[in-house]
């Protein structure tokens, strides 16, 4: 499916930091709004078989998504995020935190950074995940590296979905 885009995974252990480049064959605000409105993130970011539901999200400056990837047999892993910063089409910042049920941090979190750009109908999405603790990056990488690669393939099948609606 990917035909030739730029995908990139890089982990920076010493800096407790996460890489992620990747290329769509989309229009920017296509790709933004798949990232920032909670009907069609919920469409694309949990890794078969789980699937996800956000119980609220405020995309704005200090606002809050709150939402549960949810196994095939019905267990929900919560989190929280906050909005820290937000340049529309071009960048969002947002702290995210595991949480309980009850809406309850369990940290330390992670710090994330999503920068835009469009050139020639790709674009490009780059995300930086900063960890606080460095054993709380190290218990996900196995599982988040491959999660979340699956997450962008269907973020891609989505975008495909979506372009020939438009």
């Amino acid at each position: 499916m990917n035909n030739g885009l730029l995908f990139d995974f890089t982990v920076d252990k010493a800096a407790k930091t996460i890489y992620i480049t990747r290329e769509f064959d989309a229009e920017l605000s296509l790709v933004w709004d798949a990232f920032t409105k909670q009907e069609l993130l919920d469409q694309w970011i949990a890794p078969a078989p789980m699937r996800c539901k956000s119980k609220y999200m405020d995309f704005k400056v200090g606002g809050r998504r709150f939402y549960a990837m949810i196994s095939p047999e019905g267990q929900e892993r919560w989190a929280i995020q906050e909005y820290t910063s937000i340049t529309p089409k071009t960048n969002f910042k947002l702290y995210n935190a595991f949480a309980d049920k009850d809406e309850n941090p369990e940290l330390p979190g992670s710090e994330w950074d999503h920068n835009f750009i469009e050139q020639n109908g790709i674009t490009k999405v780059t995300i930086t995940i900063f960890n606080e603790s460095f054993e709380r990056m190290e218990s996900l990488l196995g599982g988040f590296t491959k999660g979340f690669t699956m997450s962008l393939e269907n973020l891609e099948k989505l975008l495909l979905t979506l372009s020939k609606k438009s």
